[in-house]
């Protein structure tokens, strides 16, 4: 009979793991909790605030941090407000001599920007060791020995913690942090040329370190920084350079967010780093979370920060929120979650899966999951396919503010120049790359065509006839049409090669293209750009290399053609024109302007353009302007303008206050949970399926009876 047993036995055990709480990746004390699940793919590098500058990142440093402003989470255009602060400072201006100038004072006249920020009492960190005192105020844990670090190996080791408040001491450590020679942020030499002193500073902590022992720590304090000064506890001053009203949208970036001495402190003991007890691995924040749990290779975890000083809901917007059920939590105080959940998915089909069950909140899509999620109207409308809708999921949709570009070296002597021919071959070309088609075939439709650099939701991008290219597009009953391949091939012919050969030698006409593996070195893709040129007997060689290969090309202006995106940093128009801008040029200044695109005309207009504000008395004057210069753009072709990608998101009904930004990252304390909601669709939907278990017992019982009758009868036999 022990093999009837062990047949039981094993029945058995496979019905325990059957059973809906086997069947859950969550710990079963989390059911039933208010906790939001997600995933990521890309583990993050950096959670510094001086040093981090990805989206991987800025999914938990914008939760944990907080600089002195923030985006209002519901309204568009994209609008700064207080987030530390007591108001979205207006800079005041000053001429060379100190006096006070008018706001509309000519910016030849303005020698330097004054922002001065005063931040709300009030306000505590994190519970967190650096903070943690003795009974006469002195830290606990300042001068560790290796010794006592010995037993450390986690934040959470440390048994005592502290708090304290946030005063302006705070923000000035962290821009002093910009210099530090040891972090290399990648924004130091852009700010160096706008903070006054940061260089000198920058200089000045070189030399400091250079000095100290290896790995000593490097006193910020000790070091003046002039353009950024003390006014009270809890007010400071940041002098800028001239004219830069973009500055107010850095504000709003973890860069500039509060790093306390005794944190920096703290890390910096001897032992701590290989131990990765760094704020690079455990940030410190007066947000509304904090990071309790880092395994970037598989979970992290987001917890409610319980010195957090409380805000509350929006309750405006724009048109449409209200009906969208935006505005229902108007006024309730944030954030709404106790716990965010983010478990690393390296794979999109184990991530979708598990979407479809319920244990994530939320999800992307991805190429293998689209036509399971949605389906394209005849009319290139997105909808819901009928299995996501049964489940109650939602569908969001939002052009991001990116643009993917294809550029050519205007110093090239075959494609750059701003010559009469060689502007026709480059508008050949961008007329001859069809990159409706390109979105159509590889994107599932998920982006739009661009016309110009500036993206959707941006100002100065203008919707309709308006704000198509005519260089590329012809305004055909209401609705913008790539121009046919003929045109193209006259502006070849009139550029000199017609028919893809040079008119006086008769050589074809050859282009190459240098691109990185893994982006648009993609075969199949590849495939389609080469067809593409063929279109124009033009042919393509694709020099595929690494990254840091491709960088160094484009820096030297060793490239032809080459394809690079940019994602905006902040909302405004200069921050994409930049890319275009003579004083950016790659090979002549080491800009971003990869393309050395190089016209007086536009450089005149980008300069009155980009210190001017686009809202009040100057907006219009400044959408002229932007018009101006988008004219040039489509008539010189430096790019062949590509698409800005749209981002499709699902989430399921139980989860609420979720609207697409691009910009304003801080996002997850507006999300709220229906958690009785999910646990029953998560029943629902995850119930054990118990008749195939039941045909294995009936299988297995026929096999085994007639061995346990034969069995019983040659024991009765022999006895």
């Amino acid at each position: 009979m022990p093999l009837l047993r062990l047949a039981l036995l094993s029945l058995l055990s496979l019905l325990a793991a059957c059973s809906s709480e086997q069947n859950e990746p969550y710990p079963t004390a989390e059911r039933g909790k208010n906790i939001l699940y997600s995933a990521f793919t890309d583990r993050p590098k950096h959670l510094d605030p001086v040093q981090s500058y990805t989206e991987d990142e800025i999914t938990f440093t914008a939760q944990i941090y907080e600089p002195p402003l923030q985006y209002h989470y519901l309204k568009r255009p994209y609008t700064l407000i207080p987030a530390t602060s007591e108001a979205v400072p207006v800079p005041r201006y000053v001429d060379a001599q100190g006096g006070e100038l008018p706001a509309d004072a000519p910016v030849a006249q303005i020698a330097h920007s004054v922002y001065e920020i005063r931040i709300r009492p009030g306000i505590r960190y994190q519970p967190h060791p650096a903070f943690a005192t003795d009974s006469a105020g002195e830290p606990l844990y300042r001068d560790l020995s290796r010794e006592q670090l010995r037993a450390i190996e986690t934040l959470a080791d440390f048994s005592k913690t502290g708090t304290r408040e946030l005063v302006a001491d705070d923000y000035i450590y962290e821009i002093k942090r910009l210099a530090h020679p040891r972090l290399h942020s990648p924004i130091f030499s852009m700010m160096a040329e706008r903070i006054v002193g940061l260089r000198e500073l920058g200089a000045a902590l070189q030399a400091e370190a250079k000095a100290l022992p290896a790995g000593a720590w490097l006193d910020l304090d000790r070091f003046p920084l002039t353009g950024v000064t003390r006014v009270d506890r809890y007010t400071y001053r940041i002098t800028l350079r001239g004219k830069y009203p973009q500055f107010a949208y850095w504000l709003a970036m973890p860069f500039f967010a509060p790093v306390p001495r005794e944190v920096d402190r703290f890390y910096s003991q001897p032992g701590m780093a290989e131990k990765n007890l760094t704020l690079d691995w455990y940030p410190v924040g007066t947000g509304p979370f904090m990071l309790t749990h880092n395994n970037p290779n598989s979970r992290m975890v987001l917890e409610r920060n319980p010195n957090f000083h409380g805000e509350t809901y929006p309750c405006t917007g724009e048109p449409g929120d209200e009906a969208a059920g935006l505005l229902a939590d108007c006024g309730k105080p944030l954030p709404f979650i106790d716990k965010a959940v983010f478990s690393r998915e390296k794979e999109s089909i184990p991530y979708w899966n598990k979407f479809l069950q319920g244990y994530y909140d939320a999800s992307g899509i991805s190429s293998d999951s689209f036509d399971q999620a949605v389906r394209l109207g005849v009319g290139g409308d997105v909808q819901l396919s009928d299995e996501m809708r049964e489940k109650g999921i939602s569908l969001l949709t939002s052009v991001r503010a990116s643009i993917f570009y294809m550029g050519f070296n205007m110093l090239d002597p075959v494609v750059g120049g701003l010559s009469e021919s060689t502007t026709k071959l480059r508008q050949a070309l961008s007329i001859v790359i069809d990159q409706e088609e390109f979105i159509s075939i590889f994107m599932n439709g998920r982006g739009i065509a661009a016309t110009s650099p500036l993206p959707p939701g941006i100002f100065g991008y203008l919707e309709g006839e308006a704000g198509s290219n005519p260089v590329v597009y012809d305004w055909v009953d209401g609705r913008a049409q790539r121009k046919p391949l003929a045109v193209a091939k006259q502006l070849l012919a009139e550029a000199g090669w017609p028919d893809g050969r040079n008119a006086t030698s008769g050589e074809p006409l050859v282009l190459n293209l240098d691109t990185t593996s893994g982006g648009m070195g993609d075969k199949s893709r590849l495939d389609w750009l080469t067809r593409q040129f063929a279109k124009l007997d033009i042919q393509l060689v694709v020099r595929s290399t690494d990254f840091n290969r491709f960088q160094e090309k484009v820096r030297k202006g060793a490239v032809q053609l080459y394809y690079l995106g940019w994602n905006a940093d902040y909302p405004d128009p200069e921050n994409f024109l930049f890319l275009l801008a003579g004083s950016e040029g790659k090979v002549a200044k080491s800009g971003e302007n990869a393309s050395n695109y190089a016209n007086p005309e536009f450089d005149r207009l980008f300069e009155r353009m980009k210190n001017m504000e686009s809202e009040g008395p100057r907006g219009a004057e400044r959408l002229a302007i932007i018009r101006q210069s988008i004219a040039l753009l489509q008539h010189d072709a430096p790019w062949i303008y590509g698409f800005h990608p749209k981002s499709y998101t699902l989430g399921h009904v139980w989860l609420h206050n979720r609207k697409p930004t691009d910009v304003g990252n801080n996002i997850l304390k507006y999300q709220r949970l229906d958690v009785a909601q999910r646990q029953r669709l998560r029943q629902e939907w995850n119930r054990p399926v118990l008749w195939p278990l039941a045909a294995a017992a009936l299988v297995l019982v026929a096999v085994l009876l007639p061995a346990v009758i034969g069995y019983r009868r040659r024991e009765r036999g022999t006895a």
